[in-house]
This record gives structure tokens, C-alpha cells and sequence, in this order.
């Protein structure tokens, strides 16, 4: 059996969009629209070419199914437990990422570090970021402190880059970030407004007055996108640099939570990275949680069926598809390396705003992911 694999979940929509986010909007040859990109635009294609192939009256070879998930963004444990039930493809691609074919997916550690308490003797509130998988776009600080300080910390903003306002309220300020967001595995493309403000506040006051949470993000990874301060900094060939994104982070009376998000090479350890960071955060009196521990993927770029993708690209586009690694995690990790992630974004275009606001997709070039998909599920049902 071969699959094609594409999910319907989405990020949160966020703030700054010019159109309902969740109402399809034309304008010229765009559509607008969280999750037109990532991914129900690509799973509506895939069913299209399956009926186009049911249409043309082909006789299959071989089994083919779509199959949708709707836990892509929050683990992928969905397609875990539906191939504890169905069988595993033989092979299958997920139009969820770009061309040509990435063959490389790097690892995903996803995890979350709770103080007992918020021992912070300043900070009343600090909350940022909506999902651990997106660099924060806003963030706000409501903290207790003197005109003085107010004065020193509006100072400050000369020696921190981002963009900061200021709302004085009785005995202290709320201080708002203004970041960008970009997905987790391109925290470089985004401006983290958490760690931008974590920065700020300590141009003025102390690790004491700040809290173990907010300690450890200025100590251990500060405006970093490396993980260089938190000592886990690698880079392989096949791959490319590890990634640390701070996706969120929730400070009130009775609780300090950060959580982090990280893309590590496809020849690294991930459970030597995970003790590693434990390690670190007991010196701050930090529990560590896991969310998720997902291996890297890497399919060898002979494997036959890199040949079959590959061929269905050039002959539709009359390009040669070229391999790529990627820090993003699709479905293709689920299938045992079996899988691999095949479109539909091409290479010379922009990322389309995924996971940011006004999230779309170029029609034109989409109808032409189409004709690759159809090519691609035809080659897949007519092997012997």
C-alpha cells in the first residue's frame, strides 16, 4: 500500500491579519487563510488527484490511500495510534513542507520547565507566546516597581532591540513586547517578543527580583536561536545547526511555566541533549516535563523511491528535484522511514507566512503542486 499523508489541524490563528482568518479570501491570484499552506490546502489537492485518478478510469497496482490527521502541530501521536490499527504504507509522501524532496527531518524535543512556585518578587504577570512550536509575536510583563525603575527600564530600551510600550498602573507598569512569529524551526525568520523582553527587564533588576523562569531564559539561552548559552550548540552536514525557540511562557501567583522548543541534527542524540538541559535547569530549582521526543528522519538518497519523486517532478516540471534537510517535523516521521515530505511549496518562492498572520497560498503555483501530486500518486499505484 502506498499513502499520501496530510493533516487539517492548524496553529492558533494570532493577531495581525487583514482578513478573517478562517474564511477563505481571494485577492488577485492569493488565497488567504490559516491553514491554506499548512496543510488543508494540500489535503484538499490530494483528494482531488484521487479522484481524478478514479475519473480517468486507472487500474492500480497497488492500494493507495489519503489519509488526513488532525495532531500534526501537537506531536503527531494521531498517526501513531492509527498505525497501531492500519498498516504502515510500503511508501508515502506529505505534501507539508517544500520541493524538491526532503529527506531529512531533524529531530524535535519539545519540553516544558515549571518552578514550585513563582518565587519572582517583582513580576505579578508575565505571559507570552500561544504554542510551543512558533516564536512569539507579543508578549506583556505586569511587574511592581518605582517611577524610578520605570524611568531606567524606558532607558534601557536604547540597549534592547524590539519594539516596547509602556502603561504605568497603581505601584508599577505593564510593559507590552512586539515580536514576529515564524515557525519553530526557523525562529531566526521570527522576533521572539519573550526573550527580547526578558532582556529588557534585566538591564534594571536581579535574578531575585526576576525569578528562577525568567533567570533561566536570560542565562541559559537569552536572544540566542543557537542553544550556544545553554551548551547543546551542534551542527551536522546533512542537516544543519540545532534550533532553540522559547514558544511560550505563563507567569501568574501560583504558577512559572516556559516552554521550549527544539530541532536537533539528524546524526545528534536526542536523549544525551535532554539530559543535558535537565542538568541545567536543577541548578534554577526547575522541573523538567516532556511533551514530545520525536527522532529525526533520513531516508538515503538512493533509495528507490527518492528516484520515483524525483522522476515525477521532472517530468512534470522538467526540473531535476533536489534534497533538502529541514528543522520542521511532518508526518513523515511516523511511517518508520518510509516516508518523506514532498511539497507543496516550490523553492523559489516565499514562505507564503506559515504560522505567521495572513497565511496564503500563490493559486497558480498551487494548481501546479497538482500536477505534481497527481504524477507522483500515479507513479506510486501503477509500480508492480
Amino acid at each position: 500500500m502506498s499513502a499520501v499523508l496530510a493533516h487539517v489541524d492548524v496553529v492558533p490563528a494570532g493577531d495581525g491579519w487583514d482578513s478573517d482568518p478562517f474564511t477563505l479570501t481571494q485577492k488577485g491570484d492569493l488565497l488567504f487563510g490559516r491553514g491554506v499552506l499548512d496543510d488543508k490546502g494540500a489535503a484538499l489537492m490530494a483528494l482531488y488527484c484521487l479522484k481524478a485518478l478514479k475519473d480517468a478510469d486507472v487500474i492500480p497496482k497497488r492500494r493507495l490511500r489519503v489519509i488526513f490527521g488532525a495532531g500534526e502541530e501537537v506531536g503527531m501521536d494521531d498517526l501513531r495510534v492509527y498505525f497501531r490499527h492500519e498498516p504502515l504504507p510500503d511508501k508515502a509522501f506529505t505534501p507539508d513542507s517544500d520541493y524538491g524532496i526532503c529527506n531529512r527531518e531533524k529531530g524535535i524535543l519539545q519540553f516544558s520547565l515549571h518552578a514550585a512556585e513563582n518565587n519572582a518578587k517583582i513580576v505579578r504577570q508575565f505571559q507570552g507566546g500561544t504554542v510551543i512550536n512558533a516564536v512569539p509575536s507579543s508578549a506583556q510583563a505586569d511587574i511592581c516597581c518605582t517611577k524610578q525603575e520605570i524611568a531606567l527600564l524606558k532607558q534601557a530600551c536604547e540597549h534592547v532591540k524590539g519594539q516596547f510600550t509602556f502603561t504605568e498602573n497603581e505601584g508599577g507598569v505593564v510593559i507590552h513586547s512586539q515580536g514576529k512569529a515564524s515557525h519553530a524551526m526557523q525562529p531566526e525568520e521570527g522576533f521572539n517578543a519573550v526573550t527580547h523582553l526578558t532582556a529588557l527587564l534585566f538591564q534594571v533588576f536581579t535574578p531575585e527580583q526576576l525569578g528562577d523562569i525568567l533567570t533561566f531564559i536570560h542565562e541559559q539561552i537569552h536572544t540566542q536561536c543557537n542553544g550556544e548559552l545553554l551548551g547543546i550548540a551542534q551542527t551536522d552536514g546533512p542537516s544543519g545547526a540545532l534550533t532553540c525557540n522559547v514558544g511560550k511562557v505563563e507567569i501568574f501567583q501560583q504558577k512559572a511555566v516556559v516552554s521550549i522548543d527544539i530541532r536537533y541534527p539528524v546524526t545528534s542524540d536526542g536523549n544525551g541533549i535532554m539530559e543535558h538541559i535537565q542538568s541545567k535547569a536543577s541548578k534554577y530549582h526547575l522541573s523538567f516535563h516532556l511533551h514530545h521526543l520525536n527522532l529525526p528522519l533520513y531516508m538515503e538518497e538512493h533509495a528507490p523511491f527518492i528516484s520515483l519523486l524525483k522522476q515525477a517532478y521532472q517530468t512534470t516540471t522538467g526540473k531535476e528535484a533536489n534534497l533538502y534537510a529541514t528543522g520542521g517535523g511532518t508526518y513523515a516521521r511516523t511511517v518508520q522511514g518510509r516516508c518523506v515530505a514532498f511539497g507543496p511549496l516550490f523553492e523559489d518562492e516565499p514562505n507564503r507566512n506559515m504560522h505567521d498572520a495572513n497565511e496564503h497560498i500563490d493559486i497558480k503555483r498551487f494548481m501546479k503542486h497538482g500536477e505534481i501530486c497527481l504524477q507522483a500518486m500515479y507513479d506510486m499505484i501503477m509500480e508492480p
